[in-house]
C-alpha cells in the first residue's frame, strides 16, 4: 500500500483509499495512474463541501432578508397607492396635501381640529425603493469632504455646512424646505456670490417634475437673459447622484414669511400697491407666454432684500421692509397651454371657481389668486380660510355673492349645490364659522378713501367668478389703483420691451 498523506480522513475515505491502492498494484505500470496528489484531491474536496455549506447558509440568510424587503416593498406600495391617488400627474400640485403646514392654524384653530390630512413619510429612494434609506457607494471627485453621498428617509439629502457639490458650490446653511426638497444657501467659487440652490428629494416623481420646472425656467431665461420681468432667475442646474439641483440667485423672506414675523400686521397701502403691481407685471409676462403659474401664494412671491425699519408710532412696533421689490418663484406647477392641464390646481386658499367645479381652468385662475394675495396683505389674513370644498364654496356665497347659474348647472360637483345656491346648514358648526367670520367683500375696508376704494374695485373685478368675464392683468395694470404708483416704482409700459425701475 501506498503511503497516504498525514490529513487524517474519515473511515470511508479510508476504506476507500486502501481499496483504490491495492486495485492500483494489481494492475500493469503502464495502465498505473499517478496518486501523488491523491491527498490533494480529498482535501479539495473537503474544502468544496464546506464552500458548499457556507453557500448553503448564505442563501438562508438571503431569503430571509429578500423576504424582509418584500414586507418593507409591501409596506410601501401602500403608501404609494395613497399617495398616488391624490397626486395623479406629478408636476401638478393640486389637492390640500401641498397647502404649507402652516396655512392650516394661521388664523384659526379651528382647522387644527377638523384637518384630517394626513403625513406619510416617503421610504423610497431612486436605486432602492424597498430600503429606508440609501448610501451611494461611487466615489465623488466633486466633494472635498466626504467620498458618500446619503439619503434619509423621505429622500433628502444628507449634508452639512462645509460641503462642496459639484467641487462649485460650497453648503453655508439651510434656508427652507418644502415638498420637493430643500433650499440651501450656498457660496458660489466661480462667480464669488452667495446663491438658493434647491435640492430636490431623491424620489422619481419629484425628480421628474424639477425636470419640468427646469424647462420652464430655461424658457423665461430665453425670453428675458436679464430678469426684468421679475421672474426669478436660474443660474444652474445639475444632477447630484439622484438629486436635481437647481441654483438660483439669492432673495430675502417671502412676503409671507415677512407678515408672520410681523405679528400678521397689513402691508402699509403703498407698499400694497407697489407689491401688486410688481405681482401683476410679473405674472402678465407669464401669460403672454401661453405659460399659466397654477401656483400663486404669498410663499412664492420673495423680496429682493428683506431688510427693515421698526415703526415706533403705534403701541405695537411693526417692522416696515425699507425696499417693497420681489420676484416670484416657484415654477414647478407652470403649465404651458398645450400642455395637459390636471383638473385641480393651485394652494386651497387661493384657488378659483372653476378649479373647484372642476370646469377647466387658464390664465384666468391666476387672476383669482392675485386677488386673494392681495386682500391678504391688506388685512393681513386670509380670504378664504378654509380646506373643505363645501365651505369653501359657502364662503364664496357670503363674501361675494350667488354664483352663475350655468356654472353650477355645467359642473360634475352638483352635490354641493340645491336650487342654485350652495348647500350648507347655517346651523351647522361648518354654518357658524362662515357666518361668524365671514362678510362681504365691501365690508372689509377700513378707510373711506379713494385708493381704498380702487382697492376693492379692483379687487371684485379680479374676484369675479366667470372666467371669461374677469380682468385681465394687462387690464388690471392700467386700472386706476395703481396710476398714485410713484413713476420710480412703475414699470415705464406694458410693453415686454421696457425696463423695470426698482424702488429706492
Amino acid at each position: 500500500m501506498r503511503d497516504l498523506s498525514p490529513v487524517q480522513f474519515g473511515k470511508t475515505d479510508l476504506f476507500l483509499s486502501t481499496v483504490c491502492s491495492v486495485i492500483d498494484k494489481t494492475m500493469p505500470r503502464s495502465h498505473r495512474s499517478d496518486r501523488r496528489h491523491s491527498p490533494s484531491r480529498h482535501s479539495s474536496h473537503h474544502r468544496y463541501k464546506k464552500r458548499r455549506r457556507s453557500s448553503s447558509r448564505d442563501r438562508g440568510y438571503e431569503d430571509f432578508s429578500s423576504y424582509r424587503y418584500r414586507s418593507r416593498s409591501q409596506e410601501y406600495r401602500r403608501e404609494q397607492s395613497y399617495s398616488e391617488e391624490r397626486v395623479k400627474k406629478y408636476h401638478h400640485r393640486g389637492g390640500d396635501e401641498y397647502c404649507s403646514s402652516h396655512h392650516r392654524d394661521r388664523y384659526y384653530p379651528r382647522h387644527s381640529r377638523e384637518d384630517s390630512r394626513r403625513h406619510h413619510k416617503k421610504r423610497t429612494c431612486h436605486r432602492y425603493p424597498d430600503r429606508r434609506s440609501r448610501t451611494s457607494s461611487r466615489s465623488c471627485k466633486d466633494d472635498k469632504r466626504s467620498s458618500i453621498v446619503v439619503d434619509d428617509e423621505e429622500g433628502h439629502l444628507i449634508y452639512r455646512p462645509g460641503d462642496w457639490l459639484q467641487a462649485r458650490y460650497e453648503v453655508k446653511s439651510t434656508l427652507g424646505e418644502g415638498t420637493f426638497g430643500k433650499v440651501v444657501e450656498c457660496k458660489d467659487t466661480q462667480r464669488g456670490e452667495r446663491i438658493a440652490l434647491k435640492i430636490i428629494k431623491n424620489i422619481d416623481k419629484y425628480r421628474e417634475a424639477a425636470k419640468l420646472e427646469i424647462n420652464v425656467l430655461e424658457k423665461l431665461n430665453e425670453r428675458d437673459p436679464t430678469g426684468k420681468h421679475l421672474c426669478v432667475k436660474m443660474i444652474d442646474w445639475f444632477d447630484y447622484h439622484g438629486h436635481m439641483c437647481l441654483a438660483f440667485e439669492m432673495l430675502g423672506q417671502s412676503i409671507f414669511d415677512f407678515l408672520k414675523d410681523n405679528n400678521y400686521s397689513p402691508y402699509p397701502m403703498d407698499q400694497i400697491c407697489h407689491i401688486s403691481y410688481q405681482l401683476c407685471y410679473a405674472v402678465k409676462f407669464m401669460h403672454d407666454m401661453k405659460l399659466t403659474h397654477t401656483d400663486l401664494k404669498p410663499e412664492n412671491v420673495l423680496f429682493v432684500d428683506s431688510d427693515f425699519r421698526v415703526n415706533g408710532q403705534k403701541y405695537i412696533e411693526d417692522k416696515v421692509v425699507k425696499m417693497s421689490d420681489i420676484k416670484l418663484i416657484d415654477f414647478g406647477s407652470a403649465t404651458f397651454d398645450h400642455e395637459h392641464h390636471s383638473s385641480i390646481v393651485s394652494t386651497r386658499h387661493y384657488r378659483a371657481l372653476e378649479v373647484i367645479l372642476e370646469l377647466g381652468w387658464a390664465q384666468p385662475c391666476d387672476v383669482w389668486s392675485i386677488g386673494c394675495i392681495m386682500f391678504e396683505l391688506y388685512t393681513g389674513f386670509t380670504l378664504f380660510q378654509t380646506h373643505d370644498n363645501r365651505e369653501h364654496l359657502s364662503m364664496m356665497e357670503v363674501i361675494l355673492g350667488p354664483m352663475p347659474a350655468w356654472m353650477i348647472k355645467k359642473t360634475r360637483k352638483s352635490k354641493y349645490f340645491y336650487h342654485g345656491r350652495v348647500d350648507w346648514d347655517e346651523n351647522s358648526s361648518s354654518g357658524r364659522y362662515v357666518r361668524d367670520n365671514c362678510k362681504q367683500l365691501s365690508r372689509y375696508r377700513t378707510e373711506d378713501l379713494v385708493d381704498h376704494h380702487n382697492f376693492f374695485d379692483l379687487l371684485e373685478k379680479m374676484l369675479t367668478y366667470d372666467p371669461e368675464k374677469r380682468i385681465t392683468l394687462g387690464e388690471a395694470l392700467n386700472h386706476p389703483y395703481f396710476q398714485a404708483l410713484p413713476p420710480s416704482k412703475r414699470v415705464n409700459s406694458i410693453n415686454s420691451r421696457d425696463t423695470h425701475s426698482l424702488s429706492r
